[in-house]
């Protein structure tokens, strides 16, 4: 693994920064990937990195480190529907802690998306899109004694008039520069195989946060990760891929040939006993991809039983304007194929899409129906309208009475499951949060 800006990779005077992370909510596995790639470089691997899980944790771990005279950055990471919670985290944080204990450094998709209202929620540094490189970067601009403000992939907020500063794109380097998680910390999580996806589907934040293309990582890459797991212990293996039998390909075709090669080298890789999950969470299967063929390779490497397939919607209009590129008769070929190959497949339905009718609703609605009837189990959803999606300023569709009673139904007899309700909660937090605080 090569490291990382090697004309950089030399030892600096000063005394040697930390990392904090606030490692709690959706931001976990972020944080273990970005401070995971202190070690692609021999003058951030020995970086300190403290994991903390609350404010009070944080506050009494920073005011240590600083007492000590180190310069300390606080990483943060979370989703849009974590952002409210996750700022009253910091404002207790920075209530009591001293001034200028740490530099506190958001990242991830939420604050990407939202580097101003972000940064005026309290964060010192918001890095854009890409962290691996940006935190190594940072730590090195800490143990020198640099402004951190200058390093490429970041945005704060100018001293003088408050107005939102960045310093350009983070670097989008090959995914094997950097480990796919904290391997000297032992903070594991699935190991990421391709990033960005093609499809831009409009409610996804992954294309508008990684770009509309794909980058895989290498099959030696994920086999070299997946044997140091084991030799700390590790026992299963799981994936993380926007469209999992995308991996290999550069466009909508699927290369069998590499998925079976990744698949057959992570089996050879694990111990015996040795589990490994493909194509369920989180690396659901796109419907058109699911053939008789894929099915075969599959079942001869996988453990998982269930499979994760995106069908979305039943209503045709609904899938042309999320632009999805496939249609409802895919969903339900996907099914038959998956179920006949002896898969339980769990697809993946989204409700409340703007613009959404009622007639739309009863047609998904039919069509889980039919799924069910067919030896599926639907994973029901509604929009949120996410930060940086085509869709961030659109108002949800209420899900309708009796569509929200027929998944009741569903869930009642076991054919269902999932967050729905949840996430129309916070799908209208979302939208308050983008029309601003209510006026007193």
């Amino acid at each position: 693994m090569p490291p990382v800006h090697p004309e950089r990779a030399q030892r600096v005077e000063g005394p040697a920064p930390a990392v904090v992370a606030y490692h709690v909510r959706s931001g976990i596995v972020s944080l273990n990937v970005v401070t995971g790639a202190l070690a692609a470089a021999d003058d951030t691997a020995a970086t300190d990195v403290h994991f903390v899980r609350s404010p009070n944790e944080m506050a009494a771990t920073i005011t240590a480190l600083a007492a000590a005279g180190r310069p300390v950055l606080a990483a943060w990471s979370f989703y849009s529907t974590d952002f409210t919670r996750t700022a009253a985290d910091l404002a207790r944080l920075r209530a009591s802690t001293p001034a200028g204990a740490a530099l506190h450094v958001a990242g991830g998709v939420h604050a990407t998306s939202e580097p101003a209202a972000t940064l005026r929620a309290g964060w010192d540094l918001v890095a854009i899109g890409e962290g691996e490189a940006t935190l190594v970067a940072l730590v090195r601009a800490l143990a020198a004694g640099e402004s951190p403000r200058a390093i490429a992939g970041t945005a704060h907020l100018a001293a003088n008039d408050g107005a939102l500063t960045t310093t350009g794109a983070a670097p989008r380097l090959p995914l094997d520069t950097f480990p796919p998680f904290n391997a000297r910390d032992g903070r594991w999580n699935a190991i990421e195989i391709t990033r960005g996806c093609i499809y831009a589907c409009s409610f996804c934040q992954t294309p508008f946060m990684f770009k509309a293309r794909f980058r895989h990582r290498p099959v030696d890459d994920v086999v070299r990760w997946v044997r140091v797991m084991v030799e700390q212990g590790g026992r299963y293996v799981r994936f993380l891929t926007p469209t999992a039998l995308s991996y290999g390909s550069p466009d909508e075709r699927v290369d069998l040939a590499a998925v079976d090669a990744l698949l057959g080298a992570v089996r050879a890789a694990l111990p015996a006993g040795g589990k490994l999950y493909f194509g369920t969470f989180p690396s659901e299967l796109r419907p058109e991809h699911v053939t008789p063929e894929a099915m075969a390779v599959l079942a001869r490497w996988v453990d998982n039983r269930h499979l994760v397939l995106g069908g979305q919607s039943g209503s045709p209009r609904v899938l042309a304007a999320m632009r999805r590129g496939h249609d409802v008769a895919a969903v339900e070929r996907a099914v038959a194929v998956a179920v006949a190959a002896g898969f339980v497949p769990d697809v993946d339905l989204l409700l409340g899409l703007p613009g959404e009718e009622p007639d739309d609703q009863a047609l998904t609605m039919q069509l889980a129906r039919r799924l069910t009837d067919a030896g599926a189990r639907i994973h029901s959803h509604a929009f949120m309208p996410l930060p940086g999606t085509p869709l961030k300023d659109a108002q949800p569709a209420p899900i309708v009475p009796d569509v929200a009673a027929a998944l009741t139904a569903l869930e009642g007899r076991a054919a269902t499951y999932g967050q729905w309700r949840a996430q129309t909660t916070a799908a209208a937090e979302l939208v308050q949060l983008r029309r601003g605080p209510r006026s007193p």
